[in-house]
């Protein structure tokens, strides 16, 4: 199931950033070439990126590639490794749930209740807040695949690499 939702949301964030760079292409091209800015592109280009960014903000958490003070919890052993790094994503866990899933949700329903629509696209704009909600299920969703894997095999000590991998 992790692998699929890895699948989907890269190629959700791949479609996301192709259609966003067509529009900031756009963008410049009616701008300075055309002397007429499009503001259809201009209005997209911002709703994509928070999508973007809170989309690929979930993914990465999925991947591990966050970014973590991890030295409390790297310096740990055992056990108290276990805890920590269960403690930390019940914590992760409870922010999604709490701010983006209650929270966002909230938003986009009173949004949606109010009519609001986008001003040059003229969609309802809970549909851009929708973002919110979206990333915090995909975060919890993988705040859950995490904790089992920790229920199952505990904390594994993993040596420190940067992010590409070792360096050659």
């Amino acid at each position: 199931m992790i692998r699929t939702l890895d699948l989907v949301l890269r190629v959700i964030i791949i479609a996301i950033f192709s259609v966003l760079v067509g529009c900031v292409v756009w963008q410049v091209v009616s701008r300075y070439v055309l002397g007429t800015p499009s503001t259809v592109t201009d209005e997209l280009a911002r709703f994509l990126f928070m999508w973007l960014a809170l989309i690929g903000g979930a993914y990465t958490l999925g991947q591990r590639r966050h970014l973590a003070i991890d030295f409390l919890t790297g310096a740990l052993k055992g056990r108290a490794k276990t805890l920590s790094e269960g403690l930390i994503l019940v914590i992760v866990a409870l922010f999604a749930i709490l701010v983006m899933i209650k929270g966002g949700w909230a938003l986009a329903a009173k949004t949606l209740a109010s009519g609001q629509v986008t001003p040059a696209l003229q969609i309802p704009m809970a549909w851009v807040y929708g973002a919110i909600p979206f990333a915090g299920l995909v975060m919890l969703i993988y705040c859950g695949h995490f904790l089992a894997e920790l229920a199952r095999h505990g904390a594994q000590d993993k040596p420190d690499a940067p992010v590409g991998g070792p360096l050659d």
